[in-house]
């Protein structure tokens, strides 16, 4: 048996006495036995994660949302949720001995007399818009490549939910300093929620206090603002961190790649060396447009007050599709019951919820028409799933649409317009314009399709011209590798799904169910003769290598 007398000191061991190990070491030892860290990171931290840019783009929404609660925090220390009135002191010369709540008081102490406040505020605010537009961005990155299929559908309902909760919390934020502009947004919130039948007037007086704008929605929105909203938040992105880990990362067609391996680097050290560079490079861009590009001046606003309107008021981008189907709508009231229902403003609310449910429910329903049982981690090319492609093209299209109607003042203004002939373009493009962009997408993507099949039987273009002992001239194409048939060929193509006989072994007729007629209509629509062009074959492929029909 061997003593620690007789053990060889490890290198750098001296200055210590031997067989004593480091305190880092005997920490992690410590650690380890009671958490099992090492166990745990071993099997993790080599985890590998492939390499496209368009990753990324869920990495910004991660790091701004954490740089919102760093920032956030900061400013919670001086903003006071009060509305109060104070009469004002403060550095901002303009308004001194002005009449305001504790809450704008308060922002623009935080703007003008705290060191670095204003520029906390405005990475802040910039953080929120960066934020949800890099899960817009993302989200359009997810849906057209067909990363939400099986088994990611909770992981497509975390990013939803994480996108819908962002909205809501970048709004209760900017109604926070009880400025204006942000005072307008309130009382255009106010009025969507008394159009809501029956419950909409409790609902209100719930929210406010009483009479909007009462005393109390600054406070009650300050506390969903800071703790409610961003603890969900926070629940929903680990949630979703700990399933991408789970179900391994997505990557695009390619040599090696197949639905049972990832090919890429590893989580340490190069995933997380470049996460960490990424993250300061984030946070950079957002300090450096917080410090150049000014948001949300409150002080040009002055303190809001229920009996006046700040001219153009608009909301964040993120709301302006509300504002939009809002705006784009009739003036329709009817009176049902002695109640009058202000159809005006409750309808385009009912169809901005169904758009909402639409997005969440749609993988369910691709796999419902596709009957596609299969666990998917290789991802589409949006051409190649041209009905797919061309839906959220059109999604996209009704979302800017409506982001001019909530902008239709401010359009009209700008470019010296009839504010009544931006509303009616917003009306008629609402309907017509998601139609013209689907066709296009279409036709596009299936235009696309072809050229890949081209390409894979009969090479690459190369503009050379060549002419042939006959007289005849033809262009060179040169062969693809085997990496770009591969990346060109290796998608999965639908059958469109059929009824099948009515009668059975017996002559008894089957009743179709009306689900299944509308599954395999829709299931035509998706993968018929007029939405996919058929992949070459192997045959086609080798006829056409060997020299038949081709130059």
């Amino acid at each position: 048996m061997s003593t620690a007398a007789n053990e060889t000191p490890r290198p750098g061991a001296a200055g210590r006495s031997r067989g004593t190990a480091p305190a880092g070491e005997r920490l992690a030892d410590w650690a380890d036995g009671r958490l099992g860290l090492y166990s745990l990171a071993k099997a993790n931290m080599r985890k590998i994660f492939p390499d496209h840019w368009s990753f990324m783009l869920g990495e910004i929404c991660l790091y701004s949302f954490l740089i919102i609660i760093l920032t956030g925090v900061f400013l919670t220390l001086f903003f006071h949720p009060s509305m109060n009135e104070v009469e004002y002191h403060g550095g901002y010369v303009p308004l001194q001995g002005q009449m305001m709540s504790e809450a704008f008081s308060s922002t623009l102490h935080i703007s003008f007399d705290v060191r670095g406040g204003l520029l906390m505020r405005q990475i802040h605010h910039w953080g929120a818009v960066v934020f949800i537009a890099g899960m817009f961005v993302h989200m359009m990155r997810v849906f057209f490549s067909g990363a939400f299929r099986k088994p990611r559908e909770l992981n497509w309902l975390f990013g939803f939910l994480l996108f819908v909760l962002g909205m809501f919390t970048g709004f209760t934020g900017y109604s926070l300093p009880d400025d204006l502009l942000s005072g307008t947004g309130v009382r255009f919130m106010e009025g969507a929620i008394l159009s809501v039948p029956i419950v909409g007037t409790y609902l209100s007086f719930f929210l406010f206090g009483g009479e909007f704008p009462g005393h109390e929605f600054v406070a009650r929105f300050y506390t969903i603002h800071i703790l409610l909203l961003p603890g969900i938040m926070l629940g929903l992105v680990v949630a979703h961190l700990i399933l991408v880990f789970y179900h391994k990362h997505t990557q695009f067609a390619g040599p090696g790649k197949t639905e049972t391996n990832v090919v890429g680097m590893p989580l340490l050290p190069v995933y997380m060396a470049k996460a960490g560079g990424f993250f300061f490079l984030v946070f950079g861009a957002l300090a450096a447009l917080a410090a150049v590009a000014q948001i949300n001046p409150i002080w040009a606003m002055g303190p809001y007050r229920p009996d006046q309107v700040s001219t153009g008021a608009q909301p964040d981008w993120y709301m302006g599709m509300a504002e939009g189907l809002i705006r784009a709508m009739p003036g329709w009231e009817i009176n049902f019951w002695g109640h009058t229902l202000v159809l005006g403003v409750f309808i385009p609310l009912v169809v901005f919820g169904l758009i909402l449910v639409a997005i969440a429910v749609y993988p369910f329903v691709e796999a419902w028409i596709t009957g596609d049982k299969r666990e998917h981690h290789i991802l589409d090319r949006p051409r190649n799933a041209a009905t797919r492609t061309a839906f959220g093209v059109a999604w996209l299209t009704v979302y800017f649409v409506m982001l001019i109607g909530g902008g239709n003042d401010i359009v009209a203004t700008h470019f010296h317009l009839s504010i009544n002939a931006v509303t009616w373009f917003v009306r008629i493009a609402y309907f017509v314009g998601p139609v013209i962009t689907f066709l296009i997408t279409k036709r596009i993507c299936l235009g696309l399709q072809r050229r890949d099949r081209d390409k894979v039987l009969h090479g690459r273009e190369t503009g050379i011209i060549k002419r042939l002992p006959h007289g005849e001239f033809i262009e060179v194409h040169e062969p693809l590798s085997q990496e770009q048939l591969h990346t060109l060929t290796s998608h999965k193509q639908y059958t469109p799904a059929e009824i099948g006989p009515t009668v059975d072994e017996n002559g008894v007729e089957r009743k179709v169910p009306a689900s299944e007629k509308l599954r395999v209509k829709l299931s035509h629509a998706y993968y018929g003769e007029e939405s996919q062009i058929p992949k070459p074959t192997v045959d086609e492929y080798k006829e056409i290598a060997s020299g038949h029909g081709h130059h």
